[in-house]
């Protein structure tokens, strides 16, 4: 069988933002810091141009800890404008790891075209050690981005040849290469060798649409053994329009935060309670002051089994227009 010219070969549109898959040891300092671009990362894959041409944008070269609402929406826009192209099969976006699941996230959440899919890949080993897993997962985010049945996936995040929803997918490893997975829910699929097979699809996708301005500011604010409300005053007075507590298992803090809770529940600040625990989701159990119960009846919002910077965004991006207390929570159960 004649292979296809690159002509006739299916177009990606490949934006590079930076992270370690972009990054080399600089030999006058010995650290790792940015120094490939998207086309560089192209070179190390050549394989790729056998099953796809990626048309490269390179939008940024920084660590994924410089990674905020500003850029996300930045990339929001770039990723509508190439998924409204004809030409265009999906997106292919390679990111830092360590907040690449909450700009996986937002982008899930907000993008409009949902037909199209959009491929987030990254690197848990820079391009200067010998097991660099860089063109590993450029090469399978492509395959990922280019089949035929990801059409309708949604945003996903292919690392070590693993499929992940953006809803349920977190970093587990701060440098197992197998380090992104999806705990109960499970993997979306898996890339094995030139196929990309589906186990299932993602039932629990949201859109809230993003409107003009900037995005409210949101806190994170967590509970530990002997927390006061001071972390939360001061998000308060640093101009938070909500703020989600890092609670303890089930939904749970000690009576100071309750108090610092209710206090700001009272001066119109929306309140979300995640937990510190990876997986299984916040409910009001318990009675005592400051578990689940009393939360529930100071009127705060569960954020069912979303972690603290996932709930992050979804507050965010919800509290950009008026709501009334019962559509946030429906916004969360989902």
């Amino acid at each position: 069988m004649a292979q296809a010219s690159a002509d006739e070969l299916p177009v990606c549109l490949f934006i590079a933002t930076g992270g370690t898959i972009a990054m080399r040891v600089d030999p006058s300092t010995s650290a790792v810091v940015p120094a490939l671009s998207g086309s560089d990362l192209i070179k190390a894959g050549p394989e790729i141009a056998t099953f796809s041409r990626l048309e490269v944008h390179n939008l940024s070269n920084i660590p994924s800890v410089e990674m905020g609402p500003l850029r996300w929406v930045q990339l929001h826009h770039v990723i509508e404008a190439a998924l409204a192209r004809k030409e265009i099969v999906g997106v292919l976006v390679s990111h830092g790891t360590d907040t690449l699941e909450e700009t996986a996230w937002f982008l899930d959440l907000t993008l409009t075209r949902r037909d199209k899919p959009v491929v987030l890949i990254g690197a848990q080993r820079n391009a200067s050690e010998p097991d660099f897993d860089g063109p590993r997962n450029l090469r399978s985010g492509a395959r990922v981005c280019v089949a035929a049945q990801s059409s309708g996936q949604g945003v996903m995040v292919v690392l070590n040849d693993q499929i992940n929803a953006a809803r349920e997918v977190t970093k587990t490893h701060t440098s197992d290469v197998e380090s992104f997975n999806s705990g109960d829910a499970g993997l979306l699929g898996r890339v094995d060798g030139d196929r990309v097979v589906f186990y299932r699809a993602s039932c629990r996708r949201q859109h809230v649409p993003l409107a003009q301005g900037a995005l409210p500011r949101v806190d994170i604010v967590p509970m530990y053994a002997g927390a006061d409300g001071a972390l939360l005053n001061a998000a308060v007075q640093a101009g938070a329009k909500g703020v989600v507590i890092q609670a303890l298992g089930a939904g749970n803090v000690n009576a100071d935060l309750l108090a610092a809770i209710c206090d700001a529940i009272d001066s119109g600040i929306t309140v979300v309670i995640a937990s510190r625990v990876p997986r299984g989701r916040v409910s009001p159990v318990y009675g005592f002051p400051g578990g689940g119960m009393t939360l529930k009846t100071a009127g705060v919002v569960f954020a069912n089994d979303l972690s603290p910077q996932k709930a992050r965004i979804l507050l965010m991006l919800a509290l950009q227009v008026s709501r009334p207390t019962s559509e946030l929570h429906a916004l969360f159960d989902q």
